[in-house]
């Protein structure tokens, strides 16, 4: 199981340069990433080498911040393996809220990373289906 950043902070111009300069100042590295947009404000969540190192610092920097656990899935980088997991996630009534992609430094292959309701019993069913979670 993953841990995961969601950091809510204004749409500005820099903000997205501040918040990854304070990972980086603190010796994180961030595996993998998404952001969501408004007029106003936006929602960046990531998954990081440290996650709660990140939040305490990025709460000092005067970010609001959430870890919460989501399920990281590795697939062979080839056409329809991201299909192959979703079917399969259908299959056993999961629903996905969000997903994006990191990647697994050590295997050299994706990871599919999302957000579902249930993270610990959604990693057991996917892994009776022969997926591999982290």
């Amino acid at each position: 199981m993953l841990k995961q950043l969601s950091i809510y902070a204004e749409n500005k111009k820099g903000t997205l340069e501040h918040i990854t300069g304070v990972l980086l100042r603190e010796g994180i590295n961030i595996l993998g990433s998404m952001t969501e947009d408004s007029a106003e404000y936006g929602v960046n969540r990531m998954v990081v080498s440290d996650p709660e190192k990140a939040k305490e610092a990025l709460r000092k920097e005067g970010y609001q911040v959430s870890v919460r656990d989501v399920v990281g899935v590795e697939v062979e980088d080839k056409v329809g393996n991201l299909n192959h997991l979703l079917k399969a996630l259908l299959d056993m009534n999961i629903n996905v809220g969000y997903l994006y992609l990191s990647f697994n430094r050590q295997s050299g292959l994706p990871i599919m990373v999302f957000s579902t309701d249930d993270v610990w019993e959604v990693e057991n069913a996917i892994r009776d289906r022969g997926f591999h979670t982290l």
